[in-house]
């Protein structure tokens, strides 16, 4: 900006403004504490005296007392060791302070769902967003060999599983992560996983020859729909399912194929007829097991093959690393369904009849 000086008898056609004053910074300060009555009173005091603004407070309980992270604008001109040490004289411990920005200061939960729509919005910046969730120096994506889980450098460093082949690595020098951060930051992921995935939703098929089939979640409603299913296949094709000859279904198995305890299914639908259901049971050693079931007339048409698909998505989104199956001997049908479906299969070692799927 142009400043005109005032010429001799005359009015200055500008006057000079005096020089803006220099922002104040701000800190992100972390305090381990005893959770006992009048501490935080007591630090407040003590910072006040400091002349210090407390901007924001968030507690994050930790094993044997609390973790609080105050943001505030410190006197100007004080160092930050000065005020560790007014920190340490009340009996508290100061793990970590750091420069912030007073134009992010929001609370926890708006923080959180602004990162998780930045995450849905463009995956591709999932580390930058993860960054800033955990308020971490750096988020790096790698390979899953090089991510070294148990490397912990006391607290410092966190991995975080993207797929089979890829985690996020996070690291912070100014303090260690707490367990309520990572937990939080493994929601962010799965929840975008969830969304990538489309899990809630259903999926039409891309058919050559036009049909309209849609995969979707089943529901008990689709009771009836489901029981003309098992009418319209072959006793082949029902003991292929079950094992065991069986011609009609009971209503109450009815109801545990569409809402299988702890577990979900996915129909095959074209018009207003079911025509392949597919499951999904979670197991007590972490692994879901999964079965098929599609109507003779649209077998050979990749319906198994885009339910299997389907429900391996519904698994890796629920943390499910491994699928299994129960097959008859010498029946490589869902063996040859899990390849098509893009899933790497191998049958157990122990049981011949078990198939083992891993997600690629």
């Amino acid at each position: 900006m142009e400043t005109f000086r005032a010429r001799p008898n005359r009015t200055p056609l500008v006057a000079e403004l005096p020089p803006e004053e220099p922002t104040a910074s701000a800190w992100r300060v972390r305090v381990r504490m005893d959770d006992r009555p009048g501490t935080l009173a007591r630090l407040a005091i003590r910072l006040a005296d400091l002349e210090c603004n407390i901007l924001g407070l968030t507690v994050l309980p930790v094993p044997g007392g609390v973790l609080d992270e105050i943001v505030l604008r410190p006197a100007t001109g004080l160092p930050k060791d000065v005020l560790a040490e007014a920190i340490r004289g009340e009996g508290c411990e100061c793990s970590g302070i750091v420069d912030a920005d007073v134009r992010e200061l929001r609370d926890t939960a708006s923080s959180a769902l602004s990162a998780a729509r930045r995450a849905v919005d463009d995956p591709e910046r999932l580390a930058e967003v993860l960054r800033d969730v955990l308020a971490a120096d750096l988020v790096t994506r790698v390979p899953a060999p090089e991510g070294n889980p148990g490397r912990t450098e006391s607290g410092h460093r966190a991995v975080f599983p993207l797929d089979a082949e890829t985690v996020l690595v996070a690291r912070r020098r100014w303090a260690p992560f707490v367990e309520l951060e990572l937990t939080r930051a493994a929601a962010l992921i799965t929840l975008l996983a969830a969304a990538q995935h489309n899990v809630s939703g259903a999926v039409v098929l891309d058919r050559p020859d036009g049909a309209a089939v849609v995969l979707r979640p089943g529901t008990p409603r689709d009771v009836d729909a489901v029981s003309e299913l098992h009418q319209r296949c072959s006793m082949k094709t029902l003991f292929r399912r079950y094992h065991t000859g069986v011609r009609t279904v009971p209503r109450r198995w009815l109801h545990k194929l569409l809402t299988p305890p702890r577990g979900s299914s996915v129909l095959a639908v074209c018009g207003r007829e079911v025509i392949g259901l597919g499951q999904l049971i979670p197991q007590p050693d972490g692994t879901a097991e999964v079965s098929l079931l599609v109507e003779d007339a649209w077998q050979g048409q990749g319906i198994g093959t885009a339910l299997l698909a389907r429900v391996a998505v519904l698994a890796t989104a629920a943390g499910h690393a491994e699928l299994t199956a129960v097959c008859l001997p010498g029946d490589d049908t869902m063996l040859r369904t899990a390849t098509r479906a893009g899933l790497r299969a191998e049958r157990s070692t122990t049981d011949t009849s078990a198939l083992r799927f891993f997600p690629r």
